[in-house]
């Protein structure tokens, strides 16, 4: 089993449903009398503040930035014509699209928007799958941008235009 990543103050690592975030701090807390260290990570999005158990941080999700090979596979997956829910009624279509955004993959991730974009085409899309739409493409713009080393609003164009 591969080691698990130690993180350092000021690096970017990505947390599942929440996104890309900053190590502002690595803290020591005593929790039932136990000494444990804790990541104190930062949301880029919007601000809030995480703290992940050193020791379980990895089984908990986090994990470095994609490498730009593999944002490019994600890319890749936005452009295929696959859906990968196809699951009927919309509530176990919904549940299943959660799961995917909760499991942390940038893969999954992709998959989420690239079905509920290609579905916003058909259809004007529910509250809830508009909040979904906007959750995956959070989660996926910022780590593009700083993988691919370009502006979020650049990334945010190159999406659109695959879609249009």
């Amino acid at each position: 089993m591969a080691t698990a990543k130690t993180y350092k103050k000021g690096d970017k690592a990505v947390y599942p449903a929440h996104g890309v975030g900053e190590i502002t701090a690595i803290q020591a807390r005593s929790l039932g009398g136990q000494k444990r260290s804790f990541y104190v990570l930062e949301i880029l999005e919007n601000n809030m503040k995480i703290m992940v158990p050193v020791e379980t941080a990895a089984t908990a999700g986090l994990r470095p930035l994609i490498s730009k090979k593999d944002a490019k596979k994600v890319i890749d997956i936005l452009k295929t014509d696959e859906v990968a829910v196809k699951t009927q009624p919309w509530n176990r279509r919904y549940r299943e699209y959660m799961e995917m955004l909760k499991s942390g993959s940038p893969f999954d991730v992709a998959r989420v928007l690239r079905d509920l974009y290609r579905l916003r085409s058909g259809k004007e899309l529910s509250f809830g799958e508009r909040r979904l739409l906007d959750t995956a493409r959070s989660l996926l713009m910022t780590e593009l941008a700083f993988s691919m080393r370009k502006k979020e609003s650049t990334i945010e164009k190159e999406i659109l235009a695959i879609f249009e």
